[in-house]
């Protein structure tokens, strides 16, 4: 990973940590972008964009970022890699090295450190940072290892990434949830309920190999590119539910420009979904591995239009 092949990234990586790069290359930092915008976005609800630029509970903002994002989510994916052990690429970490020794341990250290420091926070934060890590520990460490059984590591994902990393972000204000904004978290249930089949397609050779009986390798392509995009549409009546109940359609004919937003977003899943359905048969895993990435842009997306359409006044 030293060579000259190697992303800057990597070579400077290396050069400042030597092997033990190998450590934090697992925590997978390719996702805590994604990772920060999506649980920012439950403090952006709860708060107001002109609210969060003035710097409303930003202190518990960036310390609760950095618990969730690293800390949190970073551990429970070198955990994972510990009993993993890919060799080809994985979600957001191309040409994974090898597993270093003590990769569990060093997962297991970041999660209770940050559980410990989450101790600071809004309650509901650090309740919500318990669930996830307990969800963690079961979806990736034998004997539970319920990333291996289809439905489960599903089920798990929904709630853990899609609902409760936005809840996150609001809890740290420390504000009490309303209808609407619960609607909205529910919403990315189904929403990540879509996009999880689609990080596993083009990895089937791994997950067979393994004996991992994932969902969409138990549903196979088309299948699971269906439920995607019946759970996409789901998640935007969610959202729309969520528009009305903060008056959007009392305000203006079909939301305004809020539900045109709306539209959008819910165009760009489509987007990516309707040509893949179209393609599937003759597609590379490369293919659709790239077709996972285009549906992180249309999550992004959709991240950008609830903020800008609940967190506007």
């Amino acid at each position: 990973m030293t060579d000259a092949g190697a992303s800057p990234f990597r070579r400077a990586g290396y050069r400042l940590l030597g092997p033990s790069f190998d450590y934090l290359l697992h925590t997978r930092p390719a996702e805590w972008p994604i990772m920060a915008a999506h649980t920012a976005l439950g403090y952006l609800l709860a708060v107001g964009l002109s609210a969060a630029v003035a710097g409303a509970s930003l202190g518990a903002a960036a310390l609760g970022l950095v618990l969730w994002v690293v800390f949190l989510n970073g551990g429970t994916l070198a955990i994972n890699s510990a009993f993993d052990k890919d060799e080809g690429d994985i979600g957001y970490l191309r040409q994974p090295p090898p597993v270093p020794r003590h990769l569990f341990g060093f997962g297991m250290a970041l999660m209770l450190i940050g559980g410990a420091l989450s101790l600071q926070l809004p309650a509901g934060f650090t309740a919500a940072y318990g669930v996830c890590f307990v969800m963690s520990v079961l979806y990736s460490v034998p004997p539970f290892r319920f990333k291996a059984v289809a439905g489960v590591d599903w089920i798990i994902n929904m709630i853990g990434f899609g609902a409760l990393t936005p809840y996150a972000g609001w809890a740290l204000t420390g504000r009490p949830l309303d209808r609407p904004a619960l609607l909205v978290f529910a919403a990315f249930a189904p929403l990540f309920a879509a996009l999880y089949p689609l990080t596993q397609i083009y990895q089937f050779e791994e997950d067979r190999r393994r004996g991992d009986r994932t969902l969409a390798l138990m549903l196979g392509e088309q299948a699971s590119l269906l439920l995607a995009l019946g759970a996409t549409l789901a998640a935007f009546v969610l959202f729309g539910m969520a528009g009305a109940g903060r008056g959007w359609f009392a305000a203006a004919a079909l939301g305004g420009w809020r539900g045109g937003l709306l539209v959008v977003a819910c165009g760009a899943w489509l987007a990516v979904l309707l040509p893949w359905l179209a393609r599937w048969r003759g597609m590379t895993p490369d293919q659709h591995q790239r077709g996972m990435y285009a549906a992180l842009g249309a999550w992004a997306v959709t991240d950008v239009v609830i903020a800008l359409g609940f967190g506007l006044a």
